[in-house]
């Protein structure tokens, strides 16, 4: 009962030493939020190639332009996110 009292009602996490927002956990925890937002950027450039990739094969116009939107798509999450990440930054 201490155990979950300290974890859960002092909003301190199990992987913390200290309050939230402090200390390796946080970093780790940025890190890791990073890595998903920049993973999203990513998987929908890739996901664009693919489908550019399956148009051109097939000659579906419609496919090919939806592939190149979803390449744009996906590099500008990625330039915003690494704008968010200077920002960011910036106020720490």
């Amino acid at each position: 009962m201490v155990r979950t009292m300290l974890h859960t009602g002092l909003g301190m996490s199990h992987t913390t030493k200290g309050p939230p927002g402090t200390g390796l956990a946080s970093y780790w925890n940025h890190k890791k939020e990073r890595r998903s937002n920049t993973m999203g950027g990513k998987t929908e450039e890739l996901k664009g190639r693919v489908k550019e990739a399956a148009g051109a094969l097939t000659g579906d116009r419609k496919l090919k332009r939806e592939g190149r939107d979803d390449q744009a798509v996906g590099k500008i999450k990625q330039k915003v996110e690494k704008v968010i990440d200077r920002v960011k930054g910036a106020l720490s």
